[in-house]
């Protein structure tokens, strides 16, 4: 009986892929990293062919060795389920699968003064009514719409047809399925800034509004059901693919986060909160999005989301561009050496800052700093700075659904960090839960694939392998914690607006 599971997670800066048994165990896992693309300032691309080649190669890696070391053959595994970063956007080919651009990631701003023409217009409003987001350059919509007026001749060929778009998801699906199947998910939909998330289905007045042709767009599915199978020829063996999933609604389903109430917080390249509301979106007062958490048996789940931009990113830009550590973990070793970040603050908004403060024009600061700010208060600084944006988005949850939130289940890499997690209670003055496996993104994946196939019966059987790794709580007084956050507010005050219009 195939009773094992793959799960392909596409991230930003790397492509994972994990083997899991019917007890939902990891046994195996290979990663790769890819090329990051920074043509201008604030401008983000990927290559979208070495993306999925990197994701191809890391589960063909996975199965290899499944079967060298464990003795499990390809045709043992019941399905594959796909999560992928959101938003980003490619367009290609339909005839010969090439792609016509880069792919433009979420994280880039080149439609930034596009967006604040159609805010001009009023159309902000008319956005949120239809796909419970706000004009941002972060969502898909305008990246389409920049490629189709900036490469030539590209809409022209999208009219007749001949050219294909997709999220991360579809653009894996097409790949993997030796181009068979166009098919996104009704998560990643919800993120392109053109799907209604209420009526259901690609809004035609936001299809108008952009310039953007309905033929291009892919079938919205379930984010659990089989989609088709990758080919033999593209990967070496045939697997179901039955799940595809955007990152943080997988996370959300990974935590077991299954009820109306029920927050969970990924420490990723981003930091992304979502609150489960149920079969009923809630709308915010407080410039959170409202968001589709989920889609199984064509039943829709809604969520409260809070998107930071820059989370274990700003690691990695601590690592990689200031050459301060030499790897992640030694982060927190001087992190921990030092009792506070010595007066100093870090606003990491190197790509703008989003909940709740939506704003394309700042940029990151550094301020605070003296002669006695050294490396480690720095490094202290940089996971501080994480927490201060999870409270930002928390305590903007906390009004909306007029609850207090006391638990928050954390996952993704950098929630290994104990000293940013403690200071992350601290500052909330919340408990915070932390999974024996964090990887809940590419569990989730996997168990809506699972789910897809049979391999687990229903939600209950999915929470009985949730285990608990450790809580943190709250040990800091409530006059330094309203000291140390009004200090934060006053520092992202000075980051805002920094690029005139």
């Amino acid at each position: 009986m195939a009773d094992y599971i793959l799960a392909l997670d596409q991230g930003t800066t790397g492509s994972r892929c994990i083997l899991y048994d019917s007890n939902a165990v990891p046994l195996l896992a290979s990663s790769r990293e890819f090329t990051q693309y920074y043509p201008q300032p604030g401008w983000v691309e990927h290559d979208a062919e070495e993306l999925f080649q990197c994701q191809l190669d890391v589960m063909k890696d996975v199965v290899k060795k499944a079967e060298q070391s464990l003795g499990i053959a390809a045709s043992d595994i019941a399905a594959a389920g796909i999560t992928n970063q959101r938003e980003t956007v490619v367009l290609w080919e339909k005839e010969t699968g090439k792609p016509v651009h880069r792919a433009i990631v979420w994280q880039c701003r080149r439609t930034a003064p596009l967006c604040e023409k159609l805010r001009s217009e009023g159309l902000n409003e008319v956005m949120r009514e239809k796909t419970g987001l706000l004009l941002d350059a972060y969502f898909s919509a305008t990246k389409i719409k920049w490629l189709l007026d900036n490469v030539d001749g590209l809409r022209r060929r999208a009219e007749n047809g001949e050219i294909l778009a997709g999220t991360i998801d579809t653009w894996l699906i097409w790949k993997l399925s030796g181009g068979k199947s166009h098919v996104t998910d009704v998560t990643n939909a919800s993120r392109t800034m053109l799907y209604n998330i209420y009526a259901g289905g690609w809004d035609p007045d936001l299809l108008k509004l952009m310039d953007i042709p309905e033929c291009m767009m892919p079938r919205v599915a379930n984010s659990s059901e089989i989609y088709c199978s990758t080919d033999a020829a593209v990967c070496g063996f045939s697997i179901p693919l039955a799940s595809a999933v955007g990152d943080q609604q997988a996370a959300l389903f990974g935590q077991g986060c299954f009820y109306p109430g029920d927050v969970k917080n990924t420490y990723g390249t981003g930091c992304f909160m979502l609150m489960n509301t149920g079969t009923k979106p809630v709308v915010s007062k407080n410039k959170l999005l409202t968001t589709i958490a989920l889609g199984i048996n064509d039943e829709v789940q809604y969520a409260l989301e809070g998107s930071i931009f820059m989370g274990g990113a700003t690691i990695k830009w601590l690592r990689d561009e200031l050459e301060l550590i030499s790897s992640a973990p030694e982060i927190d070793r001087l992190a921990e050496s030092v009792e506070d970040s010595n007066g100093a603050y870090i606003v990491p908004a190197f790509t703008g800052l989003g909940t709740p403060y939506w704003d394309m024009y700042a940029r990151g600061t550094i301020i605070g700093l003296t002669r006695g700010v050294k490396k480690a208060h720095i490094c202290r600084a940089v996971l501080e700075a994480i927490c201060y944006q999870v409270k930002d988005v928390i305590d903007c949850m906390e009004e909306d659904a007029g609850q207090r939130v006391t638990s928050l289940k954390v996952d993704g890499g950098a929630s290994v960090s104990d000293v940013m997690l403690q200071f992350q209670a601290d500052i909330m003055n919340t408990k915070v839960s932390r999974p024996k496996n964090v990887e809940t993104t590419a569990l989730g994946a996997a168990f809506l694939a699972g789910l897809a196939v049979g391999l687990w019966k229903d939600k209950a059987d999915i929470l009985a392998h949730r285990q608990i790794d450790r809580d943190f709580t709250p040990a800091m007084s409530e006059e330094k914690r309203e000291a140390l956050y009004r200090g934060w507010q006053r520092a992202v005050e000075r980051s805002r607006g920094w690029i005139e219009k």
